[in-house]
């Protein structure tokens, strides 16, 4: 797989890096750490060593026992800089977390230790994860030295939304979670690398919600997991994904463009504009198939009228609209919940009826699964036959979904 340059500063959210670091190397990729020396109040170099199976630097001052190398490479001849060479082998350098002081510092082009010497001469992608007090991370002086690093070309990706390191403390700080910033990582590497370099990947998700007045609507259960778990799968094989979020308060993959909707016409104008760019959709938003019919100004009262009846018109098929207008070498997925005896027949019918390469079925009556639910079990039909996921995390659902996406679109380059 990769190799992974890991920069590591100041701060609680140290030990955040550590689980990044093991998350890697169970990916399959080869690690080197530089620490600060603030860096090691927190953690020391000792763990992070255990981890990796390489030694830890801290010093540009210090010789280097793998001459620059990473686990498995083959030693220089030579006794190179470290922060030379370090950089020169590593496919990506990630600082994680980083610190107000060190982004300063990159911003700056300072080059006063080990960590920010290596930043200067790194000719691979950075990836910089800041993790600090909501204060600092909303400060002036932090949010230039962040837009210049993105201006460079540096990837940020952004501090989330918690409990911070200091009792009583709560805001945007958090270092991101390390299965997210991986994921992130991935999405930065450079092409070639993994199985979705290059493509672009269309994902809808959550449930649409249509006005009946002011204050109330019709809706849907869909929270979005299920689309949120593509979304980061799709990006972790490397694809360029947007995400088309329909009333979804829950985070995204940082590498995933994200696009909030309300109602099935504010997502079926996000799909227009984004499908003819998109080389896969995959449509798993539940959208309404009725909206009231004249929805009112104010909020309705419940005072004005013993009961209320809403007429309501069907909405748009933006599904059936988007495969009509389908170019070659597209590949659109559909999703269906339904419930009962014929759910099967419903979605088989579904595939035909608007011409898709592949309906995913959701059980949505079986216990355990379906709507904000961490698990799912779906079955992939396709025009060759059916095939059954059993129950799992939706992140591994994703997956399986994702791998029948790629068989279908190896069949199709195949018979080309």
């Amino acid at each position: 797989m990769a190799r992974i340059l890991l920069g590591v500063t100041g701060g609680v959210a140290a030990y955040k890096a550590l689980e990044f670091a093991r998350l890697a190397i169970k990916a399959g990729d080869t690690l080197r750490v530089i620490q600060t020396a603030n860096s090691q109040r927190f953690v020391g170099t000792d763990s992070f060593a255990a981890i990796t199976g390489a030694p830890v630097l801290t010093s540009e001052f210090e010789r280097d026992p793998l001459r620059g190398s990473f686990p498995g490479q083959p030693l220089p001849e030579h006794d190179p800089a470290s922060h030379l060479e370090l950089v020169r082998r590593a496919d990506i350098f990630v600082i994680a977390p980083a610190s107000a002081n060190t982004i300063a510092k990159l911003a700056a082009g300072i080059a006063d230790n080990l960590l920010t010497s290596a930043a200067l001469a790194a000719t691979c992608p950075v990836v910089v994860a800041p993790a600090m007090n909501n204060n600092m991370w909303a400060n002036a002086a932090t949010n230039a030295n962040v837009e210049t690093l993105k201006r460079r070309g540096l990837t940020i990706v952004e501090p989330t939304t918690g409990d911070l390191a200091t009792r009583n403390e709560y805001g945007m700080g958090r270092l991101a979670e390390p299965a997210d910033l991986l994921a992130a990582v991935r999405a930065r590497m450079p092409g070639g690398q993994r199985p979705w370099d290059g493509l672009k990947v269309l994902v809808t998700a959550g449930g649409t919600r249509e006005p009946i007045d002011a204050v109330r609507y019709v809706g849907n259960r869909s929270s979005g997991r299920m689309g949120i778990a593509l979304a980061g799968a799709a990006a972790a094989l490397g694809a360029d994904v947007t995400l088309i979020a329909a009333n979804i308060g829950l985070p995204v993959p940082p590498s995933v463009h994200r696009i909030d909707v309300e109602t099935a016409a504010d997502l079926a104008d996000a799909c227009k504009s984004e499908f003819p760019s998109c080389d896969v959709l995959l449509m798993a938003a539940a959208v309404a198939d009725f909206r009231p019919s004249a929805p009112a100004a104010g909020k309705l009262k419940k005072s004005d009228r013993p009961e209320l009846i809403v007429p309501m018109s069907r909405t748009d098929d933006v599904l059936t609209g988007l495969a009509a207008a389908r170019q070659p070498g597209q590949t659109v997925v559909g999703f269906a919940a339904e419930t009962g005896a014929d759910a099967l027949a419903n979605a088989r019918g579904k595939l035909e009826r608007k011409h898709l390469d592949a309906v995913i079925l959701n059980d949505i009556g079986r216990p355990g699964i379906g709507f904000d639910s961490e698990d799912n079990a779906v079955t992939i039909l396709t025009a060759t036959g059916d095939t059954e996921v059993p129950i799992a995390s939706k992140a591994e659902v994703a997956k399986a979904i994702l791998q029948a996406v790629s068989g279908l679109r190896s069949s199709v380059r195949s018979r080309a």
